[in-house]
């Protein structure tokens, strides 16, 4: 399927810096940075999008030998972040740092001021990771066959834990009733935290949500994991079959970061921030602490602004039509 993405005008009183004289344009793109950067993270404190951030700002601010500043932006799903990068002077100095939820489903979601496509120059796609299928621990089921024939036989009758409506969680589950022909009620959460403190209560079925929330908890044995939402099996987690092993095609869920600056940010400028964000990618430290955090990182051919652009097209277009048809609207 594919969209008419249309393009927002904004009017501001300093205008698009692609009416900026060549000259002054490349001067300043050879200055740049001059002060410091700030990477608006669209989650608090402590969220994989805002550790992910922080480590790419150390080492960005190494690349520059200019501080880059991590400043945390909350509030209805991250859209108030991301619409303030959005409305911020294209010079280099203010950037947004998001993901699936924030560049992709939001549009779909919400009614915003700013467009998650047209309102950005793209600067790189950063880290991937799929997410995991668990349900609590007193589910009858052992494998997600089990899993699935349980549902069928019981329609309605169980609830999937999300970490909100709008949220790659929630989209994930409609996605995954779709694929197997499930049906099952929705319970929406404030994050993925508190949901998988009430999946490990046993006051939620199932869900499908981030490793980082989920992984430790499987270890314990406090969940299930019934598959990977991805393409290939964990490293840390090898024993787990992806949903395509186990017998579900089609359920590939990606979430991703990328780093944007607002619209007509100068050419020049986005060259020199993908330069930082490449030269912070291929850091033995960085990789190793994004491993760590179980995030993999992309192939270097993908970390160009037309890269991440792509990648955001193409998740426009699988995710919009899913989020219309069921009519998933932010609260």
């Amino acid at each position: 399927m594919h969209f008419l993405y249309k393009r927002r005008e904004f009017v501001t009183l300093l205008g698009g810096a692609a009416t900026w004289p060549l000259a002054t344009r490349f001067a300043q793109a050879q200055a740049y940075p001059s002060r410091p950067i700030t990477i608006v993270v669209p989650f608090a404190a402590g969220g994989p999008t805002d550790t992910i951030a922080r480590i790419l700002a150390e080492r960005m601010r190494a690349f520059f030998g200019q501080t880059v500043l991590v400043e945390n932006v909350t509030g209805a799903n991250g859209s108030i972040a991301v619409g303030r990068v959005a409305r911020a002077a294209p010079d280099g100095y203010t950037l947004s740092i998001g993901q699936t939820g924030t560049h992709v489903l939001n549009g779909a979601a919400y009614s915003l001021q700013y467009h998650v496509l047209d309102d950005f120059e793209p600067i790189s796609l950063l880290t991937d990771s799929p997410l995991l299928v668990v349900g609590k621990k007193s589910l009858p089921a052992d494998n997600l066959k089990g899993l699935i024939d349980w549902l069928r036989a019981n329609p309605n009758k169980a609830t999937a834990g999300t970490p909100g409506n709008g949220s790659l969680g929630q989209t994930s589950c409609i996605l995954f009733q779709k694929l197997t022909g499930t049906q099952f009620q929705f319970a929406a959460y404030r994050g993925s935290a508190p949901m998988v403190q009430d999946l490990v209560a046993g006051q939620v079925d199932l869900g499908i949500t981030d490793l980082i929330t989920t992984l430790p908890q499987v270890r314990a044995g406090n969940i299930k994991a019934y598959a990977v939402a991805g393409k290939a099996r964990l490293a840390k987690a090898p024993e787990i079959p992806t949903a395509e092993e186990a017998g579900v095609s089609g359920l590939a869920v990606s979430f991703w970061h990328g780093l944007w600056a607002p619209r007509a940010t100068p050419k020049e400028i986005i060259a020199r921030l993908n330069e930082a964000v490449v030269d912070a990618l291929s850091n033995a430290n960085v990789r190793s602490q994004m491993t760590d955090l179980s995030q993999d990182l992309f192939p270097r051919e993908q970390l160009t602004p037309e890269g991440l652009t792509a990648h955001q097209k193409a998740e426009i277009e699988k995710w919009w039509p899913i989020m219309r048809a069921a009519a998933v609207k932010a609260e």
